[in-house]
């Protein structure tokens, strides 16, 4: 199977396997072929205006609207147009996207508003009365679809297809009865992959034994993607009782507690204008608060010069030193910087002064981590201040107990990590399984 610039879901790539086998076989089968231009109308671009949200014009689609082969008519937006009667869509057109991560993918409307209009970044493609646009549809799904778009894909940045390369495509001719039943056939692969039980339709010479591969294909790839669950289930299971393991150490202690203040000095980094490109030209790790995650840091995306840290509040952090994250995706998490390293103001350094384990501390705000998002406030980003880690509560054992309780978690976190470790394995064999199998499919030893 060819790789796609972009992620389908699994219904839209079993179709694509189901539709890659037939036409491929009608291609075998030394079925003439013609160029979609002989099959179609026109070729049309679609409409170029900035898209509103209040009802100014026509529905204005463009191609994020096109999702797993439906458009949500609720959340189109409106465009202005004077004489949309050239870009007005109807029942049967098929649009297809010529820009972007998406070039090539196409969409059958199947239904429409009696006022829409599709974006420039769309070309339309009508069908002829005598050609079954759900035929066509099947087609660019397919494989020997893709491998023309691939191959007449152009541009760096931005690959594209214009309506003359598509025009120029190539597609087997069949009569309109096999047209019928190919289009049949693949709408219901398509419905027993949305998980509705439907017997698979016979197909016709020379098409029959494709019938029974994409049963095989469809019972095998139903067995992946259970054992893929159950290894999901598996894997956020050991990772539920781990932390259930880590919650019990410290919310069931009965030694005394302390706010982190008074065990640690806390700080936190600055952030150099951006306006000052050289400064992120220089030899010093720069630490950001969405890089941090629960362990050790070994390296950093980008680096800073030390005129840098000097204009601003900056600061170098020594390896060792025990960082959270106080804003966005990542906070809460805490890390261990494997280097030395500044940070921006979104990551809190803590210090402690001797009565705690730099160690146990480490563990005590990873199982503190809900309780951080749940106290998180701000709008589009979660984040806590340094004020909240100062003023968190921990139990303070004698020494000894905290390097006790330090080596029953390294143990218990070793055995989990192996535990996934194999899990992550089987996934790497689940994942080798299909494309093993579709590999066979397609040189005809399945």
């Amino acid at each position: 199977m060819l790789k796609l610039s972009f992620k389908q879901t699994r219904s839209e790539f079993m179709v694509r396997v189901a539709s890659s086998l037939i036409f491929n076989k009608l291609i075998e089968a030394n079925f003439p072929v013609a160029a979609i231009r002989a099959l179609t109308e026109n070729v049309q671009y679609g409409y170029t205006e900035k898209a509103a949200k209040e009802e100014i014009g026509p529905k204005y689609v463009r191609i994020t609207d096109l999702q797993d082969g439906q458009i949500n008519w609720d959340t189109v937006p409106y465009c202005k147009c004077e004489q949309p009667e050239s870009y007005l869509l109807s029942i049967n057109d098929l649009l297809f996207a010529r820009t972007g991560a998406t070039t090539g993918k196409t969409h059958l409307v199947r239904e429409t508003p009696p006022n829409a209009v599709f974006a420039s970044y769309l070309i339309r493609v009508r069908p002829q009365k005598d050609i079954n646009p759900e035929y066509l549809y099947s087609f660019f799904q397919s494989d020997l679809y893709w491998s023309q778009v691939s191959y007449k894909k152009e541009g760096s940045a931005q690959p594209n297809v214009n309506g003359q390369k598509l025009s120029n495509i190539k597609i087997p001719l069949v009569d309109n009865q096999i047209q019928s039943v190919i289009s049949e056939f693949l709408s219901v692969v398509r419905l027993r992959q949305d998980g509705i039980s439907k017997e698979l339709p016979e197909l016709p010479p020379p098409l029959e034994e494709q019938r029974r591969i994409v049963a095989r294909i469809e019972a095998l790839a139903a067995r992946v993607a259970e054992a893929q669950s159950l290894r999901r289930e598996a894997d956020e299971e050991s990772e539920a009782f781990f932390y259930s393991a880590l919650n019990s150490v410290f919310n069931t202690s009965s030694f005394p507690r302390k706010i982190i203040g008074e065990l640690c000095d806390t700080t936190s980094g600055g952030t150099p204008s951006r306006s000052r490109v050289d400064f992120f030209e220089g030899d010093i790790s720069w630490i950001k608060s969405g890089e941090l995650e629960d362990g050790f840091i070994h390296r950093a995306e980008e680096h800073i010069t030390e005129e840098a840290i000097a204009s601003s509040s900056a600061k170098i952090f020594p390896k060792g030193t025990l960082v959270v994250a106080l804003y966005g995706a990542t906070v809460g998490k805490t890390g261990v910087l494997e280097i030395d390293a500044a940070t921006n103001q979104a990551v809190c350094a803590l210090f402690p002064k001797g009565e705690i384990i730099q160690d146990y501390l480490w563990w005590f705000l990873r199982s503190k981590r809900p309780d951080f998002l749940k106290s998180s406030f701000g709008g589009a980003q979660p984040n806590i201040s340094q004020k909240v880690i100062r003023e968190t509560e921990i139990p303070v054992p004698p020494l000894e107990e905290q390097r006790r309780l330090v080596a029953y978690l390294d143990g218990l976190q070793a055995q989990v990590s192996a535990l996934r470790g194999l899990q992550g394995e089987s996934a790497r064999e689940l994942g080798a399984l299909l494309p093993s199998v579709l590999d066979r499919a397609f040189k005809g030893d399945l």
